[in-house]
Order: C-alpha cells, then sequence, then structure tokens
C-alpha cells in the first residue's frame, strides 16, 4: 500500500482573495503568509502544501500575458515534485488565466486547479476559506485525477476554457454554459471523470509564445463603418475576433463586409464568437453569416471569448509565419475548449 503523502503547490498571484484595505478603504493584494494567518486549517490537512508566489502579487485587472508565462514557469519547474497545483487568482481575469494556461500545457497528467473568492480570506463572511480547501481537495486526490486545468468556485469544478466569470457580487461567480461542471463538492466531492480530458501518454511539453496584437471587435446596433475601420486598421494587428450575434450572424451591408475583407488582405486572421454565453457559431445557418463564410472568416463553434482571446494569443506566438497553421488550429480543439465531435490537434 503506497502511504505516501500527496504533495500539493499553493500558488498566489494576488487577488481579492489575499487583500486587505488600505487607508482610503481599498482593497490591494498582500502577502503570501497571510493566508495561513487566516487559514490556520491548512496545517490539518492529511496532505502536503507548499506555497510560493509569483515575484509581484497583483491585482488580476493588470494581468498580462507575462504573468501566465510567470506562472507557468513555476508549475513546470516543480512539476516532478508535486501531484497537483493551486493557483489563488483574483476572478476579474481566472477564466483567461485558466483557458491561457490550458494551451500552454500539452500533454498535463496532473491537475491544475484556479480558485479565489469574492469576498477576502480576513473577512468574516469570507467564501475564500472553502474554495481554497476544496481546490486543495481536489489536486491532491489520490483516488480520481482530473489531468486538466480547472476553475474551481462555489462548490463546482469546471474546465478552466470553458469557464466565464457571470457575476460580480455573487458567491457563485463562475459558470460553463457550453459544457457540464467537472465535479460538485457537497457532504463529498463528486467527481465526473468521464467528462475529463484523458491521462495523456506524451511527455509534458510547455510552450509559452504569445502574441497579444490582437482586438476584440464587439458588435451591437447601430455600430458605425468608422469604429469597425478604426479597429481593423490598428497598427500592426495579427488577428481580429469578432463577437458577433446569436449563431454567429453580424451586419450585411457591403462597408461591413469590406472592412473584414481588408483585414483579411492584410494577413490579419478573422475570428467569429458569439456574443452569448450559452450555444455556438454555426457559418451560413443564417444569410447573415453567409457572406463572413465566403471570404474566409473562422467560426469559434461554442468557444468562449476567454479562450477565443487566448487561443488566438497562444497560436500566433508559435506560429509567427504560418497564418495556414494559425487558421488551421483555431477551428480545431486543442485542449477540450470546443465540442466538435472527432476534432482533435497534436499542438
Amino acid at each position: 500500500m503506497n502511504s505516501r503523502k500527496n504533495k500539493v503547490l499553493l500558488i498566489y498571484t494576488g487577488g481579492t482573495i489575499g487583500m486587505v484595505q488600505d487607508e482610503s478603504g481599498a482593497l490591494q493584494p498582500f502577502a503570501m503568509e497571510r493566508i495561513y494567518d487566516a487559514l490556520p486549517l491548512l496545517h490539518r490537512t492529511n496532505y502536503i502544501i507548499d506555497s510560493c508566489q509569483l515575484e509581484k502579487i497583483i491585482d488580476s485587472s493588470n494581468m498580462t500575458p507575462e504573468f501566465w508565462i510567470d506562472i507557468a514557469t513555476i508549475i513546470e519547474q516543480r512539476y516532478d515534485e508535486y501531484d497537483g497545483f493551486v493557483v489563488l487568482h483574483g476572478t476579474d481575469t481566472m477564466a483567461y488565466t485558466a483557458s491561457a494556461l490550458s494551451f500552454m500545457f500539452k500533454n498535463l497528467s496532473k491537475p491544475i486547479v484556479l480558485t479565489g473568492s469574492q469576498l477576502p480570506l480576513g473577512m468574516l463572511r469570507s467564501d475564500g476559506r472553502e474554495n481554497i480547501i476544496c481546490a486543495l481537495e481536489i489536486a491532491s486526490c489520490k483516488d480520481v485525477v482530473m489531468p486538466e486545468v480547472m476553475i474551481f468556485f462555489e462548490n463546482h469544478l469546471y474546465r478552466g476554457n470553458r469557464s466565464t466569470k457571470v457575476s460580480a457580487e455573487n458567491f457563485d461567480a463562475f459558470s460553463s454554459f457550453n459544457y457540464p461542471s467537472l465535479a460538485k463538492a457537497g457532504i463529498t466531492i463528486s467527481f465526473k471523470s468521464h467528462l475529463s480530458l484523458p491521462l495523456p501518454e506524451g511527455k509534458l511539453k510547455v510552450r509559452k509564445q504569445f502574441d497579444n496584437r490582437i482586438a476584440v471587435l464587439k458588435l451591437f446596433p447601430g455600430i458605425t463603418s468608422e469604429v469597425v475601420t478604426a479597429i481593423v486598421r490598428t497598427p500592426g494587428l495579427q488577428g481580429l475576433i469578432v463577437e458577433t450575434f446569436g449563431s454567429g450572424n453580424a451586419p450585411t451591408e457591403p462597408w461591413f463586409i469590406d472592412a473584414l475583407q481588408e483585414a483579411l488582405n492584410r494577413d490579419v486572421i478573422v475570428f467569429n464568437v458569439t456574443q452569448c454565453k450559452a450555444g455556438a457559431v454555426r457559418m451560413r445557418q443564417y444569410q447573415a453569416s453567409c457572406d463572413m463564410d465566403r471570404i474566409g472568416v473562422i467560426g469559434g463553434h461554442d468557444i468562449t471569448i476567454e479562450a477565443a482571446v487566448t487561443k488566438m494569443m497562444y497560436l500566433l506566438g508559435n506560429f509567427p509565419n504560418d497564418k495556414a497553421k494559425v487558421c488551421d488550429r483555431l477551428g480545431k480543439s486543442l485542449r477540450g475548449e470546443m465540442s466538435i465531435e472527432g476534432e482533435t490537434d497534436d499542438f
């Protein structure tokens, strides 16, 4: 019988879960050791917890690809030492970080769980205590291994690149509209391991290249050609995500299609992602998407905006001189971020 205690690395990046009030009453992040002051129960677990923090802890509104690389580097360097990893992160950009990490780690065989809170740990009604404890339980579990990047929040475990923040006030701040939860925490933690990604056969690969020269164009009724043109003509633009209506629909006026065509003619990749939280882009289902399909806009299926942004940055960073490969992989599911039967990729 294997009596070895599992080991989990707790990585603190900043965020509400570890914040205190300054003299003005504003919340600011504080150092890692304060988490243990606020949560002494961590010392009573039946697994080993080590901790570290980013060199610069931040409010997650200041998150950038450079911080994603820092988090991934910590995990890569200490990957063989631990059975799982928990990343404490601010809620505002948690779904972006979870999505980015999911693409960075190829052949991930250990759980990486992001969590945080809506109220600081130092507050009496903080949701952070339960979130941290459950995330650690999931990351350290010997019986069930979920080999992917996930978000745990308010009793639910979600695939990271399927998650989105849905509330700035409620404790159940995250949801996954197009993919079921991977586990639910009650008296016990009920895992749905059949919904998780399979254990990989290959060796872990961590790719840390991103190209953030992209833009998001959110459509709205009455949007003007001047606004669209200004975004499309952004100097150095490499990729454009168009947040469309419904199942991928957009204005059919010639000036709009001409603007997208102009971007495509300059080798800018255009990705069609729905504004709807649930459902998918279905190019050519309606006439309002036919012209985009005709000129070469790529359909995003049921991908979240967070996953679309990070996936495009990731692919552009790793294929800087091969837009054809970027386009091909944008339309495929790399880490379970889209519901496409039979579509997988080796990158």
